[in-house]
């Protein structure tokens, strides 16, 4: 039963993010007036980057803000994307040699917070408390309200723990940036295995490539400091190398979301950053 459970919760969460991503496409076709072409952009992404005046490297450029989505399902697919974004960055092809600003000690444990605390966060928990609770998971937390507001904080929880452990702990000990680097460009076969390589290599603080050491040892550590949270869940070896492997595997799947997540913007039509907005004569300049 815990096989399945584990399987059922990684593809839930993966297949969840994307029916919501998917689900404004047929609905923003609609509501578009045809009057209203979009205009054509000369490059995929004109302004990936910006200066940085105080360091031999260059910044990406910020995320897109919520209100530069427009109607009510494109505000739902920004939200939803916030965490696909947040932890992605853009190589510069346009500039070869240049090299991204990496994240400070701040700046990880800032990225660490605002995952923590992203609404999706919130959502997840709640959708696998829903789960466990109607598998009956860890029976000692009873059912009724009680039984699923604890399935909740553990689930919310374990969230918080595995981010800090991979994207502030693991980071800073080892000098590792926790996002995901795009490859952006070149056949689709190469970048869906550019996203899966990224369980296994990472980049460090200056750039060069290194061994992920905050996919495994993070995740490792959240599974294990998890069993705290799910007194009923299975111990030992195994059962924590399985947790650990769906783990991996669901991030992997996150990552080929965040590989493709431009094409998935501009099919859809939403704002993605480094992209400059169609004008909107309605929209007063920020």
């Amino acid at each position: 039963m815990g096989h399945r459970t584990n399987r059922l919760r990684s593809l839930a969460k993966i297949s969840f993010l994307t029916a919501l991503v998917a689900l404004p496409g047929r609905t923003v076709y609609a509501q578009d007036p045809p009057a209203a072409p979009t205009p054509p952009v000369s490059a995929p992404f004109p302004e990936e980057a910006t200066k940085n005046v105080t360091a031999p490297c260059i910044e990406p450029p910020p995320m897109v803000r919520i209100e530069d989505y427009n109607g009510p399902f494109q505000k739902l697919v920004g939200t939803f994307a916030g965490p696909l974004e947040r932890k992605s960055v853009h190589p510069p092809q346009y500039k070869p040699g240049a090299k991204l600003c990496t994240l400070t000690l701040k700046g990880k444990f800032i990225l660490f917070v605002k995952d923590s605390y992203d609404p999706v966060n919130f959502l997840a928990s709640a959708f696998s408390a829903g789960l466990d609770q109607a598998q009956n998971s860890d029976p000692s937390y009873g059912q009724g309200a009680e039984g699923y507001g604890r399935r909740f904080g553990g689930e919310f929880g374990g969230q918080i723990s595995s981010r800090f452990f991979k994207e502030f702990a693991y980071p800073a000990i080892f000098s590792e940036d926790p996002r995901y680097y795009r490859l952006a460009h070149g056949p689709a076969g190469k970048r869906l295995l550019h996203a899966v390589e990224h369980a296994v290599v990472a980049h460090r603080d200056d750039g060069t490539r290194m061994f992920n050491f905050s996919e495994w040892l993070g995740t490792t550590s959240a599974i294990v400091l998890n069993n705290t949270y799910h007194p009923d869940s299975q111990r030992g070896f195994s059962a924590t190398a399985e947790r650990v492997s769906y783990s991996i595997l669901q991030d992997m799947g996150f990552d080929v979301l965040r590989e493709f997540w431009p094409e998935i913007s501009h099919k859809l039509k939403l704002p993605f950053r480094g992209q400059a907005p169609p004008a909107n004569p309605g929209s007063n300049p920020p």
